[in-house]
């Protein structure tokens, strides 16, 4: 009877370890950033800060976490949004907030458009998604600090070089 038991002891470790899955870690990469640069309007070639930059995504409360709040940048990396086709943001320029806590800088909405391939990379991954045909454009008003947008690359796969170029 012991040896039965042990026997069947056995079986079910052998059993309990067999149904167990390997830890699967994601090292292939995840859905890439895009990649946007400052230049001087005046000197198209010079990278330009922009003075306490400020980028929140259009309907959000929150700054977009991917940027220093408040830095003079002239290199930020952004996501774009998975589910659409349509991503939003208001570019803040000399950001600062009033007595009352409202934002004060100068305020420009750029828009970027896209299509969407999502791409299967693991079961620890899961799918990621890569764009193309990507196109930007900005609202215009009375004092845009924002002056010229163009694209770099058109592509976004990885976060290796810059994709759009931001002339103020």
């Amino acid at each position: 009877m012991k040896k039965f038991r042990s026997g069947i002891l056995v079986f079910l470790y052998i059993l309990g370890a067999a149904s167990c899955e390997k830890d699967d870690i994601c090292v292939e990469g995840n859905t890439p950033l895009m990649v946007i640069e400052f230049f001087d309007i005046d000197n198209p070639d010079t990278p330009k800060n922009v003075t306490t930059l400020r980028v929140v995504g259009q309907g959000q409360t929150v700054t977009v976490n991917t940027v220093a709040d408040r830095a003079g940048l002239n290199k930020i990396t952004v996501p774009l949004k998975t589910v659409g086709d349509t991503t939003s943001f208001l570019f803040i320029s000399n950001s600062a907030d009033n007595e009352d806590g409202f934002e004060i800088g100068n305020i420009d909405t750029v828009t970027f458009n896209y299509a969407r391939l999502e791409e299967f990379k693991s079961r620890a991954c899961g799918f990621i998604v890569n764009y193309e045909e990507l196109a930007g454009s900005f609202q215009t008003d009375t004092e845009n600090w924002i002056q010229d947008i163009e694209i770099i690359r058109s592509q976004i796969s990885n976060a290796d070089s810059t994709h759009v170029k931001i002339l103020h």
